[in-house]
């Protein structure tokens, strides 16, 4: 027989092994590999999280006791992806589109982005899927059990106990450390999904596998399948009956309610097509799961004992053949099932945790949190989402603890289902009821789960916990009415299409009673166009307006996003309002976009809630509000309106094509107007500096006034000079594309003519350069990259306050792009609270007093580094100012003229 040791062995094998493919999966996608994780394939096969224990070992424990009752767990997803392919559809094109993060933040978000709302959905969640959690503890310290205490098998123990704690605590870790790494809740999970594609294939190998067997040894003649003891078990109950149809509603809701079938089906998708394929491809696979779920029960009650357990007959059936490795192979399925259930809903539930209550409270603690500027919440974010994973799985060992071994898991599954199917009502009619409300959807919710929790969840633990045997029969506080298996006096003998009826069928009596006694607002009305079936494709109106300020909107993100995130976002938004550099408009298409990306992040409920503090909802005029209570009229007038616009952006584009031409006339005669006149003002400007030289070699022996006038006249004349030169050479930059003349050169030596041009400067003050420790040659064109050398390090010396100012060069070599960087420090006083994106526009200082120019040295610096195929930011560090030129080793053509 196969010891503890071999299979513990085993277990950990196959643990590292879902580290290792979880670690290559994440390696891939960090480094941009080509891969097959975006294969529709992977996508399916991590829709299998469906089958978890409760289905590997229950689905034939189900079979043993109530025949073919078992198959309507099969038969609901079946019908929903067969037959109601186009609402998944719908539900995974608008998760996708808005940048949804949950089935909280799905709800929540057609009901006006309502933050009570996905606070509810939360606490049902979490509260259904706990004990859920804790079935599949138990139903893996049992399958383990089977090995060590093949002879008696104890129901609970301190073994199973110790087992049960190393597992949640090793799912634990997993899932933090690759469930977590992207902050964005709505990418992709690329590692845990392919430990679940994974995991998919071993179940469904281990199944198969010993239900062939069980058909090879049922053709030994000594076996006979069918006897008493078979046929008791199989007629125990009658299959076809309103249980049956009870079970495939169930099941075909939690295909789409269950937080980890969300989480899979809608979070990870990343296009039509993986959901083309998982339309058929999934019902096969469930297919092939519950092909031997028969075969495998019919063998177990006729050759095994009558006191052993159907659900473990999947790995009692192969020991008794005595097929140790066989067993082992049926115990990894069923490992695998278990956990890959554990691993992703501990994802979902710790996502909508965090986003839904945690955030929430952060942001009512603080009255306006964009103006506290040591606020974290990217951190907070990403450490409360770690917490709550073990501390979710710190719940589900607990609940095991309590309930372990007795009869309380082992209808834990359906009660689960039925308390998450609870959201399935405001989800639904969200989508095609457009009167729909918030107040409807919160009290039919909260009416069902409360009468859920009376008449299922607390009665599945007997009178072991809160209920006695009084409240059975004669009800709470005596009152007949409130009995949880007889409410009101129904008699409906089975509890499960008791709890059924009432709970589900009042919440939606409450959801549409409620909803037609009250008026959807404004938030309302206009999310149910994004969100209803037939999808009329209307545009949405902003809920902000156009206030605020970019630089403060540009820190939260900063905090949100991260840092690079959120500057590269404001940098596309810029480019694509048409502007070359600095801060977009707010505007509010802008702000749309952006509470889209807070959205992935921290879901739509806090996202709006953030942005609201900011710039406050749009106040929708007289004219807006009828419009949208009248939305089929609006339909029927798409077609009219949309011709409308059409020609009016038609002759819109005409004015604004001229417009521009006049635009490129003007600007053609402004550069033209600064080239002549700054060549007419170089002529005199020579002259009179040829004069002040020799005005001020005649009195150089001399301190008197006439001297010190010289000396002005010469220095302004200087500095007018230079002035002009900038003028001419940044109109000849933007005038057209210079001819370029490349050569090999070392980045040391063009540092060391920089420093040598600014020699001068840096003597006068008494600057000290550090130069690089390495050198690297590149091709470019030396004469140009100069200029920007000279203008970044002259600017470090000349508006730096310290005594002794300091410049460190650094040298940077990206293998990968084939990129050089060159970082220049000071430890000046550093650039001015977000005046980033300002000091490369012309004419823009960041310092005031005499040592102040006009503005126009960084603009052509950033001018010759597009030029030459390249990107120059500026940031401030802890001890000054550091500009980053990020530069190509060898400068081709086409680079410049793609930047440009």
């Amino acid at each position: 027989m196969t010891n503890s040791e071999v299979v513990i062995g085993v277990s950990v094998l196959y643990a590292l092994a879902l580290f290792a493919i979880a670690y290559l999966a994440e390696r891939d996608v960090v480094q941009k590999r080509f891969s097959i994780l975006s294969s529709p394939l992977i996508y399916t096969l991590s829709l299998s999280v469906y089958c978890t224990a409760w289905t590997f070992y229950g689905a034939v424990g189900s079979a043993a006791r109530n025949g073919f009752e078992f198959l309507a767990i099969y038969l609901g997803p079946t019908l929903i992806f067969v037959g109601w392919w186009w609402f998944l559809r719908r539900l995974v094109e608008v998760g996708r589109t808005e940048k949804l993060t949950s089935i909280a933040d799905f709800v929540s978000a057609r009901y006006g982005k309502s933050v009570s709302l996905a606070a509810i959905i939360t606490i049902i969640a979490l509260i259904g899927t706990t004990p859920y959690i804790a079935l599949q503890l138990q139903s893996l310290t049992l399958s383990f059990s089977v090995f060590t205490h093949q002879e008696q098998l104890e129901p609970f123990s301190s073994h199973q106990n110790v087992t049960a704690f190393i597992l949640a605590f090793g799912l634990a870790v997993f899932i933090a450390l690759f469930g977590t790494r992207n902050l964005n809740a709505s990418e992709r999970h690329e590692g845990v999904v392919t430990a679940i594609a994974l995991e998919a294939i071993v179940k469904l190998v281990a199944l198969v596998t010993v239900g062939m067997a069980v058909l090879i040894w049922s053709l030994n003649p000594d076996i006979e399948l069918i006897n008493e003891n078979v046929v008791k078990h199989m007629n125990a109950n009658s299959v076809f009956s309103s249980r049956w149809v009870v079970l495939i509603m169930l099941s075909a809701f939690a295909i789409f309610s269950l937080p980890r079938m969300f989480q899979v089906l809608v979070v990870e998708n990343q296009n039509e097509k993986q959901l083309a394929l998982a339309s058929w491809a999934f019902p096969a696979y469930l297919f092939l799961m519950c092909l031997f779920v028969m075969p495998i029960t019919l063998f177990g009650l006729s050759q095994l004992s009558p006191n052993s357990n159907p659900d473990l007959f999947v790995l009692t059936i192969p020991l008794s053949q005595g097929y140790d490795s066989l067993a082992i192979l049926a115990f990894l399925g069923g490992f695998s099932s278990a956990t890959s259930m554990v691993i992703v809903a501990a994802l979902a539930l710790a996502t909508m945790v965090s986003n839904h209550l945690i955030l929430p409270l952060t942001l009512a603690m603080r009255t306006r949190f964009a103006g506290n500027p040591s606020s974290n919440l990217r951190g907070l974010t990403l450490a409360s989402r770690r917490i709550t994973i073990f501390i979710i799985l710190a719940l589900g060992y607990l609940y095991f603890q309590y309930t372990g071994g007795t009869d309380a898991l082992a209808s834990i599954g359906l009660i689960a289902f039925l308390g998450v199917s609870q959201i399935v009502p405001p989800l639904f009619g969200g989508m095609v009821w457009r009167k729909a409300t918030k107040l409807g959807a919160i009290s039919g919710v909260t009416t069902g789960f409360i009468l859920w929790i009376y008449t299922s969840f607390l009665p599945s633990f007997g009178e072991s916990f809160l209920f006695n045997s009084d409240i059975f029969e004669y009800g709470l506080f005596g009152l007949w009415i409130l009995k949880p298996y007889a409410l009101f006096g129904s008699d409906i003998p089975d509890p499960l299409v008791h709890s059924f009826i009432w709970s589900l069928g009042s919440n939606v009596a409450v959801f549409c009673i409620v909803s037609l006694l009250t008026t959807p607002s404004d938030q309302e009305r206009v999310q149910f166009p994004i969100f209803q079936m037939n999808d009329a494709r209307q545009s949405r109106k902003s809920l902000f307006d156009s206030g605020g300020s970019p630089f403060e909107l540009l820190a939260l993100s900063q905090r949100i996003l991260g840092h690079s995130d959120g500057v590269a976002f404001f940098k596309q938004a810029a480019l694509s309002q048409g502007l070359s550099s600095g801060l977009p408009t707010v505007t509010p298409a802008f702000l749309d976009g952006l509470e889209k990306e807070f959205a992935s992040v921290v879901g739509a409920a806090t996202a709006q809630a953030m942005l609201a503090q900011f710039v406050g909802s749009r106040t929708l005029s007289v004219s807006e509000l009828i419009a949208l209570a009248d939305e089929q009229s609006a339909l029927r007038a798409y077609s009219t309106a949309l011709e409308e616009k059409s020609n009016a952006l038609s002759e819109s584009a005409a004015q604004l094509k001229l417009a521009n031409i006049q635009l490129v006339h003007l600007g053609q005669q402004r550069d033209q107007f600064l080239t002549s006149v700054s060549h007419e003002l170089r002529t005199p400007m020579t002259s009179i500096r040829s004069f002040a030289e020799i005005l001020h070699s005649e009195f150089s022996d001399q301190h008197n006034r006439p001297a010190q006038f010289a000396k002005i006249i010469h220095d302004e004349s200087l500095r007018l000079t230079k002035l002009l030169d900038e003028i001419l050479e940044i109109s000849f930059l933007e005038s057209g594309q210079p001819t370029l003349h490349l050569s090999k050169i070392s980045v040391q030596e063009l540092l060391e003519r920089a420093c040598t041009s600014a020699a001068s400067l840096i003597e006068e003050r008494g600057a000290v350069i550090h130069y690089p420790d390495q050198n690297i040659d590149i091709i470019t064109d030396a004469d140009r990259l100069v200029q920007p050398f000279i203008n970044l390090i002259s600017n470090g010396i000349k508006h730096n306050p310290s005594e002794q100012p300091r410049i460190w060069l650094k040298l940077q070599i990206d293998d990968n792009s084939e990129m050089f960087r060159l970082i220049v420090e000071d430890n000046g006083a550093g650039i001015p609270h977000l005046s980033e994106f300002d000091i490369f526009e012309k004419f823009a200082t960041a310092s005031k007093g005499s040592q102040s120019g006009i503005g126009l040295g960084l603009p052509i610096s950033a001018h010759i580094t597009r030029l030459l195929g390249g990107t120059i930011t500026a940031e401030n560090t802890p001890h000054g100012a550091r500009f980053i030129l990020e530069l190509p080793l060898i400068f081709q053509q086409q680079i410049s003229q793609n930047i440009k």
